[in-house]
């Protein structure tokens, strides 16, 4: 097997299993808050990232270089942490899924003003249309534009703020700094919500957040290997399996059904999202390939990035970027 295959294959189970953690927050979130998944989804999380921190043997303090970038991250990973996992218990997964599918352009956008990044036409274009396939989904003026839409707009918003600041300020910060900060700020603020909307859980469903941790983190792992074993062009068109995995999931456990809508506009979404990851991946068009740059999977808070974890394993070399 090819290592392009190799990672391919590796990428599809990671996105996979990141669907089934989604079916699980939505199963949960038909019963409690999204303060209160969340707080747990973290607090169960904080093992993990210990081992994972305990791997950094750079030298240095968690005092962050750069507190105000470092602020902006923290505040959309935890924007987005809240809006997913309530978009996911309100509306269809593949709706969601669309929505999400958006970040990679506006990641885009967002290098110009951050990154120093040049935009040419066609991508450009491949934005533009991008962009109109969320509307195609969102359909405005002939559905209801609810609460859960929004949440989704909002987390591929803050998911794309947080994966251009990584970008940013990502070779001058440690890594566990950038790690525990989210995790951090999410656990304080999502405790000070727990009374207002805590619901008392059975094992069982105590059980369910520890499938989503551990799910996550598995995953996670996956798309590193994935990336290790690839090239970043191959493997990163593969989170957009995960609307095949949500038009399943859906089906099964939700009686849901992708209408013409939604179809029409994720597939004019993912093909201005590959156009812009294939176009990024050749030589000399982009200087800091943002998008590819992303890892492929929305920053939430509860876990740390998988860009993040490559690089407490020292798995990526040094970049150099401009801006």
């Amino acid at each position: 097997m090819s290592p392009n295959a190799k990672g391919a294959l590796l990428a599809l189970l990671a996105f996979g299993i990141f669907s089934t953690h989604d079916v699980v927050v939505k199963i949960l979130g038909g019963v409690y808050s999204p303060f209160q998944i969340v707080f747990f989804s973290v607090l169960l999380s904080f093992p993990l990232a210990t081992v994972m921190m305990m791997r950094d043997a750079n030298p240095g303090t968690l005092v962050p270089r750069h507190p105000w970038w470092l602020a902006l991250r923290t505040g959309a990973a935890v924007v987005t942490g809240v809006s997913v996992f309530y978009a996911f218990s309100v509306l269809p997964l593949a709706q969601v899924y669309a929505i999400l599918f958006a970040a990679p352009l506006l990641i885009t956008i967002l290098a110009i003003p951050v990154l120093g990044e040049t935009v040419r036409l066609r991508r450009w274009i491949a934005v533009i249309v991008g962009l109109v396939g969320v509307l195609v989904v969102l359909r405005p003026g002939e559905t209801e534009f609810s609460l859960g839409h929004l949440a989704a707009l909002a987390a591929a918003i803050g998911g794309a703020l947080a994966s251009i600041v990584v970008r940013k300020i990502g070779n001058e910060e440690r890594p566990v700094v950038m790690l525990l900060y989210p995790m951090m700020v999410n656990f304080i603020l999502m405790a000070c919500a727990l009374p207002f909307v805590y619901v008392p859980m059975p094992i069982e469903h105590l059980g369910l957040l520890a499938i989503i941790a551990t799910f996550a983190w598995f995953a996670s792992r996956l798309v590193i290997a994935a990336y290790q074993a690839g090239e970043a062009a191959i493997i990163a068109p593969m989170q957009y399996s995960q609307i095949i995995w949500a038009s399943l999931f859906g089906y099964f456990f939700f009686d849901e059904s992708i209408d013409q809508a939604t179809a029409i506009g994720a597939g004019i979404i993912i093909a201005s999202g590959m156009y812009i990851v294939l176009r990024e991946s050749r030589s000399g068009t982009s200087m800091n390939t943002p998008v590819l740059r992303t890892r492929s999977r929305s920053e939430t808070g509860t876990i740390p990035r998988v860009s993040l974890f490559m690089r407490l394993a020292g798995k990526t070399p040094p970049r150099q970027d401009k801006g």
